[in-house]
């Protein structure tokens, strides 16, 4: 015959893992639920960051592309407008880039849409325009006078 004692106390176990498994169930029903929740909740996170990120990039755009013509004061620059009015100077890259003030490299960058001009140098592009041959010879002779006439120090 078993011990009573020993039957009594695993009817006891039992029946406190029995009472247990009442009360954790729904507490677990519940975590199960806030988990499908959070995560659905940091997959929409994740989405409207992006969606921020987007908008805000359009904006920064927006916001540069609205304050370009004011500060070239509306001067529009065109590529093939520079290269057009280069060669109606019959000047090189590297001539015209004296008369601007910048290298000939980067009128090339320009002329070839991997650079644009800064507003000041804008400026200087458009200050040639009304420029002639002859003018704009004068003006790179002189610049060529003055870059000889610089002492050199050592």
């Amino acid at each position: 015959m078993p011990n009573i004692g020993a039957v009594l106390r695993d009817e006891v176990t039992r029946l406190a893992r029995k009472e247990i498994r009442q009360q954790v169930g729904a507490t677990r029903k519940a975590t199960i639920q806030h988990r499908r929740d959070i995560a659905e909740l940091k997959r929409q996170v994740r989405l409207l960051e992006r969606l921020v990120a987007v908008l805000s990039r359009r904006a920064a755009t927006a916001r540069a592309a609205a304050s370009a013509p004011a500060t070239t004061g509306g001067l529009r620059f065109g590529a093939k407008a520079l290269v057009a009015q280069r060669k109606r100077l019959s000047l090189s890259a590297v001539d015209f880039g004296k008369l601007v003030g910048v290298s000939g490299q980067s009128i090339y960058n320009w002329e070839h849409g991997t650079a644009k001009p800064r507003a000041a140098q804008l400026a200087a592009v458009a200050a040639i325009r009304p420029l002639g041959k002859r003018e704009a010879q004068a003006r790179l002779a002189a610049l060529s006078a003055k870059g000889r006439a610089k002492p050199r120090s050592s």
